[in-house]
C-alpha cells in the first residue's frame, strides 16, 4: 500500500542519516566495546593483571568464572634457559578470536625470544594487514617484567605513562579508579587493581566479582632525563 511504501522510504532515509556512508552494520558493531574488564597495574616492583570471569551472550550470562588471564613462559634471547621469563596476557572480546591472537603472539615470541616489544609490534602489523586476522574482534593486554602494552585491531601498540592499562566495557571505570589510587602510599599494585576492579564491577553490568589475578615482579626501566637536550 501507499502507506507501507512511505514508511519504508522514511526508515531508509533515517537509517542513512544515523549510519555514515560507506559503513556497514558489521563495521559499526566491531567498534563497540567488548563485554568484560581487564586491568593491568604496574607500581614499584610489582605488576598485577586482573580480570573478571563473566561471559555474556547478549543480555544473558552464560558463564561466571571464565579465565581471561593467561601466563606465558618465554625463552631468553639466545635460547638460554637461565634467561627465561614470564608474560601475563589478558583479553576482552570473542573468546575464540582472543585465543587465536594469543597463539599468534606465542609464535611471535618464539620468533623473537625475549623481545616482547618487537613481538607485539609484529603481531599488531599482522593483525592489521592479514585478511583473516582483521576479522578477529578482541583486545589484548600484555605485560612482562619491563613493559606493558595494549594491542588493538587497528594496529596500535599502546603503552601507559602511569603504568595503568585497561580494556573491555568496564575499562573506563577501572582505569579511572586505578589512576586515582596509583599514587596513594601504602597501596601496592595488587591492592590498587582489586579495589579498582571492585568499583568497575559495581558500575558495569558485563563485569562480575569473580576475579582472576596474576602477579609478577617488575623491573624498573631507567629513563634518560636529558633526552630532550642536545649539547
Amino acid at each position: 500500500t501507499m502507506m507501507s511504501h512511505r514508511l519504508a522510504s522514511a526508515a531508509s532515509r533515517l537509517q542513512h542519516c544515523i549510519r555514515p556512508a560507506g559503513t556497514t552494520i558489521r563495521s559499526l558493531s566491531a567498534q563497540s566495546w567488548h563485554g568484560t574488564t581487564i586491568l593491568c597495574v604496574r607500581k614499584d616492583d610489582k605488576v598485577c593483571m586482573i580480570g573478571d570471569g563473566q561471559v555474556s551472550m547478549g543480555n544473558m550470562v552464560v558463564k561466571p568464572n571464565a579465565q581471561k588471564i593467561r601466563r606465558i613462559e618465554q625463552g631468553g634471547r639466545n635460547g638460554d634457559d637461565e634467561d627465561k621469563s614470564a608474560i601475563i596476557t589478558g583479553f576482552a572480546g570473542s573468546t575464540a578470536d582472543a585465543f587465536t591472537l594469543l597463539e599468534r603472539l606465542e609464535q611471535k615470541l618464539d620468533e623473537y625470544p625475549g623481545q616482547l616489544t618487537r613481538a607485539c609490534v609484529e603481531l599488531a602489523k599482522a593483525w592489521r594487514t592479514d585478511k583473516y586476522l582483521r576479522r578477529l574482534e578482541a583486545s589484548l593486554l600484555v605485560a612482562d617484567s619491563n613493559v606493558s602494552f595494549e594491542l588493538t585491531g587497528n594496529g596500535d601498540v599502546l603503552s601507559s605513562q602511569d603504568g595503568v592499562l585497561a580494556v573491555g566495557s568496564g575499562s573506563p571505570f577501572a582505569l579511572a579508579a586505578a589512576r586515582a589510587l596509583i599514587d596513594q602510599p601504602g597501596m601496592d599494585a595488587e591492592q590498587i587493581a582489586r579495589k579498582s576492579m571492585d568499583i568497575a564491577s559495581d558500575m558495569c553490568v558485563y563485569t562480575n566479582k569473580s576475579f582472576m589475578v596474576e602477579i609478577m615482579d617488575s623491573v624498573a626501566v631507567e629513563e634518560d632525563g636529558d633526552s630532550g637536550d642536545k649539547k
